[in-house]
């Protein structure tokens, strides 16, 4: 029996293929198989279109693996499993297998849990991960605000952990990257204006894509329909260095 492959998460960057590193590009030069996540069966995938963008060939037999947008944990384990034993097929052919993130597959990415359920059922499985540059790393370059300076303390949050949570940690860092604001926008930019900090706020969504749009007076928002790839930075200016700001 030969010995089994090695999965690999491959970073892709958040959109623009400029930012794919050279180990990711080595990668899928490689004649390793590529897997890539879709959400559906006849759904696109945006790793596979950031590869696509890039000028590499998409290899005929590249394989899509279905996980869900659902919160269903009954749901979303059934499709980790599935996914898992489609990659094991090929693993156990002594194939190298690559799994296509867009950002990097250390940050909010599916990849942890594929690899989590592989490594469940068969241990003696290898797994890699190609680091990445992530979406607020790009976005930060894009509208010119750094995350952090000298002493200063940023945290990076997805948004759904709510206002309270949100308003509370705006006094405990210096800047908070909020993602997926989608759901969220009105009431963080109610925050904000509440605040008087929302002059110090930047807007992006789908960062180094065709279609980026990076927004940096965030009160137009207001009305607007958002992507699902979105993220604010927020910096507090009011915030005492080294501890939180008075009210």
């Amino acid at each position: 029996m030969s010995e089994p492959g090695k999965l690999v998460g491959v970073s892709l960057g958040p959109g623009d293929p400029g930012l794919m590193t050279r180990n990711a590009w080595e990668a899928l030069s490689s004649p390793a198989h590529w897997t890539y996540p879709v959400t559906g069966i006849s759904a696109s995938s945006y790793a596979l279109d950031i590869v696509r963008r890039g000028g590499l060939a998409i290899p005929a037999d590249a394989t899509p693996l279905v996980f869900p947008m659902s919160r269903d944990r009954v749901v979303l384990a059934s499709a980790w499993v599935k996914a898992a034993h489609s990659v094991l097929a090929l693993l156990h052919l002594g194939q190298d297998v690559l799994f296509l993130v867009e950002g990097d597959a250390s940050t909010y990415a599916t990849f942890e849990h594929l690899a989590r359920t592989v490594r469940s059922l068969d241990p003696a499985i290898a797994v890699e991960v190609i680091a990445g540059v992530s979406s607020y790393c790009a976005a930060a370059a894009r509208v010119g605000m750094p995350l952090a300076e000298q002493d200063d303390m940023f945290a990076v949050i997805p948004a759904n952990y709510g206002i309270e949570i949100i308003d509370h940690l705006l006094d405990e860092f210096d800047t908070l990257v909020l993602l997926k604001v989608k759901p969220m926008l009105e009431q963080i930019l109610d925050l904000l204006e509440r605040r008087d900090i929302i002059g110090h706020a930047r807007f992006v969504e789908k960062v180094g894509t065709p279609v980026e749009r990076a927004i940096h007076d965030v009160t137009t928002l207001r009305g607007q329909e958002v992507a699902y790839l979105s993220l604010m930075l927020v910096h507090n200016p009011l915030r005492v260095s080294g501890g939180p700001r008075e009210r």
